[in-house]
This record gives C-alpha cells, sequence and structure tokens, in this order.
C-alpha cells in the first residue's frame, strides 16, 4: 500500500475461473481500495456472496481495506465477430459437454463446504441449551447456508436441464412408421 500515498487508490479487476465455468458466463469483480487511514462504515455488504470456509480467513483479513464497484459489459463489433467465430469452431463441444461433469469437483466442494457450515451451526446450536449464546449469530449461519444450497442447487439443476433438452433433441430419433 506504499505506493498509494503517492497515487489514487488501486484497482483490482477479478475473473472468477471456477464460478465462469460454472455459470457457463464470466463472472467477474472490481474492487478498489480505501485510501489509508481510511475507516469504512460498519456494515454489511449489498449482496451477499457464497465464500468457502477455507477461503473466508482471507477474506476477512483485508476486507475493510477494498470495496466492490459496479460492473457493467458491453459488446462491440469486433467482440461480436470473435465470439461468433469461437462458436462456430467450438459449437459441437459446447452441445456435447455436460456442466455436471465438467463441475463435478466444484459442485462437490459446494457441497462439502455446505455441509462444514452446517455442522458450525448445529454445534452452535446444541451450545445454546447448556450455555446461553447469541442466537441471531447461529441463525444468520442458518440463512447463509441456505442461501448458498439455494444456489447449489439452481446451478445443478441448470445442468440436469440442459442435460435432459439435449438428451431430448439428440437421443430421441425415433423413425416414424408407415402406416397402410
Amino acid at each position: 500500500m506504499l505506493n498509494q500515498n503517492f497515487q489514487e487508490p488501486f484497482v483490482a479487476i477479478v475473473i472468477d475461473p471456477v464460478r465462469t465455468i460454472s455459470a457457463g458466463k464470466v463472472c467477474l469483480g472490481a474492487f478498489r481500495t480505501y485510501p489509508k487511514g481510511y475507516k469504512p462504515a460498519n456494515e454489511e455488504p449489498s449482496e451477499y456472496q457464497t465464500i468457502p470456509l477455507n477461503k473466508i480467513e482471507d477474506f476477512g483479513v483485508h476486507c475493510k481495506q477494498y470495496y466492490s464497484l459496479e460492473v457493467n459489459y458491453f459488446k462491440s463489433s469486433l467482440d461480436r465477430r470473435l465470439l461468433d467465430s469461437l462458436w462456430n469452431k467450438y459449437w459441437v463441444n459446447t452441445l456435447s459437454s455436460s456442466s455436471l461433469i465438467t463441475n463435478a469437483d466444484y459442485l462437490t466442494g459446494q457441497i462439502n463446504d455446505l455441509s462444514d457450515k452446517l455442522e458450525q451451526a448445529d454445534t452452535s446450536l446444541s451450545r445454546t441449551f447448556f450455555e446461553p449464546v447469541d442466537r441471531t449469530k447461529t441463525e444468520n449461519k442458518l440463512v447463509k447456508a441456505t442461501k448458498d444450497s439455494n444456489k447449489a442447487t439452481i446451478e445443478i439443476l441448470c445442468g440436469l436441464m440442459s442435460q435432459t433438452i439435449k438428451e431430448a433433441l439428440f437421443n430421441s430419433c425415433t423413425p416414424k412408421n408407415n402406416q397402410q
């Protein structure tokens, strides 16, 4: 952060490759650091994001040193031609691939992480029987776990729907019987 003493705060553009593959679209984030010595207001993030338990420490250490920027997309005529060219070259691979197989490790990791979060919430709830604990924190963990569960479920359902549509289009071709 030494360089920021003499220039504008840094801006970072982050492309999440795992979420990009899973969602089938580019997941892009933009962040800007606060100036040195600035104390941000203690407020909740505007949009909930799923953060795996093994990454929470990484995010938490620096979470008050940057903020998220709004991201807008646009596509120029050159971009359109490039994307059309890529589609023409790889459309067979796109149609023949399965997001469930491609993202199997990612989805398994999401489910394992969700399981760990639910176990933590369960442990917190079981402790409330013996000693007083802030129930709102435990309920907040359950709400976040529910959001994570919904996100994983939607990704899996999208993959299943895609496979079902491909199955119906390409594997259900039955010849018509000529009846006289």
